[in-house]
C-alpha cells in the first residue's frame, strides 16, 4: 500500500513539473518564473530519494518496477537534472531558446526517469525513445546555427538506428516468451525457450543500441559533433543518457551468458577506450578533451558489463556521471592566463617513483589473487594497480619536499578509502536486485588485457619518440578521430548576425 502511494506521489510531482515547463513556454510568463520551475522540479526529486531511502526490497506495482535500481537511477536522472537546470538559470539568460531550453530539459529528464522505473517493455522502448528525440533536440536548441542543426542531424540518424535495435530486441524477445514484463521474461522457464540463436540475435541487438549512445567505436562521431550544443546540454548527457548502456545491460543481464555478444561488446569497449584515452590527450579544446574521455570511461564501464560485473558498472556509472557533469559545468573556468610550462621537479627521487611503481604492482597482484579465477578481477587489478602508481608519481614522488609529499600521501589514501566505502555501499544495496550474469572465457579476457596493455606501450612509447614519423601519424590520426567534419566547422558564427540585426 505504501509503494502504490509513494508511486501515485511521485508521478504526481512529476507531473507538477512536466505542466510547469510547459507553462513557461507562453511567452505572457515573466523569466523570474523559471525559479517557481526550479523549485518544482525539486519535488519529484525528493520523493525519489525518500523512497530510495525506506526501500530495501523489489517489488511490482503494475507496469513499475520499485526495486532500489529503479529509485537510484531516477534519483539520479533527477537529481543532476535539477542541479544543472538550477546552473542554467543565470547561464543561459538571454538567449533566445530559453524558455523552450527548460521545458525540453525537463522532458527529456522525466522520460528518462520513466524508463528505468519501468518494467514493462513497451513503456521502456517507448520513454527511451522520447528521451533520445528530446536529448537530439537540446543539441539542436540553436537551429539557427548551421553547425548545431547538422550535429543534430547526426545524433538523430543514430540515435534511431539505436532505438530501432532495442525494439526489434525486445519484440523479439516477446514473440518467444509471450510476456512484456521484463522480470517474467527473463525467468529461467522462458529463458529456456530460447534457442541460442535467437538468444545471441537478441543479445546482439541490446549491445548495438548500447554502444551507440554510449558513443563507442565506431559510432563515437556523435558525441564529438555535440560539443556545440550549450554546455549544459553536454553535462546531462550524462545523466542516465551517454550512460544508459550499463542501466540497459544491467536491466537485461540474464540473457547474457558469455556468448559472442559478449565477446563483441568487450572487445568493441576495450577499442574505445584506447581511443578514447587517445583523443583526450592530443585535444586542446577543453570539452573534447572530456568527450574523449567519457568514450574511454564509458568503454570501461561497458567492460564490467560484458564480464559481469554490473554492481560495479552502476556504481561507476553514478560516481563518472556526478563527476563529468561537474567538469562540464566549470569548462567556463577551465581557460586561465598562460603562465608558461610548470617547471618538474628535478630533485624528485627516482627511488620514490620506483616505489610507486613497486606499490601499484604489490596491490594490484593482492587484489587479483583475492579472486584468481574471475576476468573482471584480472582487468580490474590491472587498472587498480596502473592507477595507484600514476597517482603516486603524481601526488607523492612529484610532490614539494617532504610536507608536499605528505600532502599528496593523505589525499591518495583519503580518496582510496572514500572510493572503497562507496563501492562496498553499492554492492551491499544492490547486491539482491542485480543478477550477475556469466563471463566470457578467460583466454578472451587475457586477448583484452593483451590490447590494453600493448595500446598502452604504443603510447608510451610514441610518446617518447616525439619526433619519428610513428609519432606524428598516431597523434594525427588521433586529432582526426577528435575534430568534427568539415561541415560541423564555421569559420565565422554566421548565427550572431541575428542578434546583432
Amino acid at each position: 500500500m505504501l509503494d502504490s502511494w509513494s508511486l501515485s506521489l511521485f508521478f504526481i510531482m512529476l507531473g507538477i513539473s512536466a505542466i510547469s515547463g510547459l507553462l513557461f513556454l507562453h511567452p505572457r510568463v515573466p523569466l523570474s518564473f523559471v525559479r517557481i520551475h526550479i523549485g518544482l522540479l525539486a519535488l519529484p526529486s525528493l520523493v525519489s530519494l525518500w523512497v530510495l531511502l525506506n526501500t530495501s526490497v523489489s517489488g511490482v506495482v503494475g507496469p513499475w518496477s520499485l526495486d532500489p535500481l529503479a529509485w537510484l537511477m531516477t534519483f539520479f536522472v533527477l537529481g543532476i537534472g535539477l542541479i544543472i537546470q538550477r546552473y542554467s538559470v543565470r547561464y543561459l539568460m538571454g538567449d533566445r531558446s530559453y524558455r523552450k531550453y527548460f521545458m525540453l530539459f525537463t522532458f527529456t529528464t522525466g522520460a528518462a526517469s520513466i524508463a528505468w522505473l519501468s518494467v514493462d517493455l513497451r513503456l521502456m522502448v517507448l520513454c527511451w525513445g522520447a528521451t533520445l528525440i528530446g536529448l537530439t533536440l537540446l543539441i539542436r536548441l540553436n537551429r539557427g546555427w548551421k553547425v548545431a542543426s547538422e550535429a543534430s542531424r547526426v545524433s538523430g540518424r543514430l540515435f534511431s538506428l539505436s532505438w530501432l535495435s532495442l525494439l526489434f530486441a525486445v519484440v523479439w524477445l516477446f514473440k518467444v516468451t509471450g510476456q512484456w514484463q521484463l522480470s517474467l521474461a527473463l525467468t529461467n522457464d522462458n529463458l529456456a525457450q530460447l534457442g541460442p540463436w535467437e538468444q545471441t540475435g537478441i543479445n546482439l541487438l541490446i549491445v548495438f543500441a548500447v554502444i551507440i549512445p554510449a558513443a563507442q567505436w565506431p559510432f563515437q562521431r556523435w558525441l564529438i559533433e555535440s560539443v556545440v550544443a550549450p554546455t549544459p546540454v553536454s553535462a546531462i548527457m550524462h545523466a542516465g543518457l551517454v550512460n544508459a548502456g550499463g542501466i540497459i545491460l544491467t536491466r537485461f543481464s540474464p540473457l547474457f551468458n558469455g556468448d559472442i555478444a559478449s565477446i563483441m561488446l568487450l572487445i568493441l569497449a576495450s577499442i574505445s577506450v584506447l581511443i578514447g584515452s587517445g583523443i583526450s590527450l592530443v585535444q586542446v579544446d577543453y570539452k573534447r578533451q572530456l568527450v574523449g574521455s567519457t568514450i574511454a570511461q564509458m568503454g570501461f564501464m561497458l567492460i564490467q558489463c560484458a564480464l559481469g560485473a554490473y554492481v560495479a558498472a552502476i556504481s561507476h556509472l553514478i560516481l563518472h556521471g556526478l563527476f563529468k557533469a561537474a567538469l562540464f559545468l566549470q569548462a567556463g573556468s577551465a581557460v586561465r592566463p598562460f603562465e608558461g610550462s610548470p617547471r618538474v621537479n628535478e630533485r624528485s627521487s627516482f627511488l620514490w617513483i620506483l616505489a610507486g611503481r613497486i606499490l601499484g604492482l604489490v596491490v594490484g597482484i593482492v587484489y587479483w589473487l583475492m579472486a584468481p579465477g574471475e576476468g573482471y578481477q584480472l582487468i580490474s587489478a590491472l587498472i587498480l594497480g596502473w592507477s595507484l602508481s600514476v597517482s603516486w608519481t603524481q601526488l607523492v614522488a612529484l610532490g614539494k619536499g617532504i610536507l608536499g609529499r605528505l600532502v599528496g600521501l593523505s589525499f591518495l589514501g583519503v580518496t582510496a578509502t572514500v572510493y572503497f566505502i562507496i563501492h562496498n555501499f553499492f554492492y551491499e544495496w544492490l547486491d539482491t536486485t542485480v543478477y550477475e550474469s556469466a563471463q566470457p572465457p578467460m583466454s578472451v579476457v587475457i586477448i583484452v588485457i593483451c590490447l590494453l596493455l600493448f595500446g598502452s606501450a604504443i603510447g608510451t612509447w610514441v610518446t617518447r619518440n616525439r619526433s619519428s614519423v610513428t609519432f606524428a601519424l598516431i597523434y594525427l590520426w588521433l586529432v582526426r578521430l577528435g575534430e568534427a567534419k568539415p561541415k560541423l566547422v564555421e569559420s565565422h558564427p554566421n548565427y550572431l548576425k541575428g542578434y546583432l540585426s
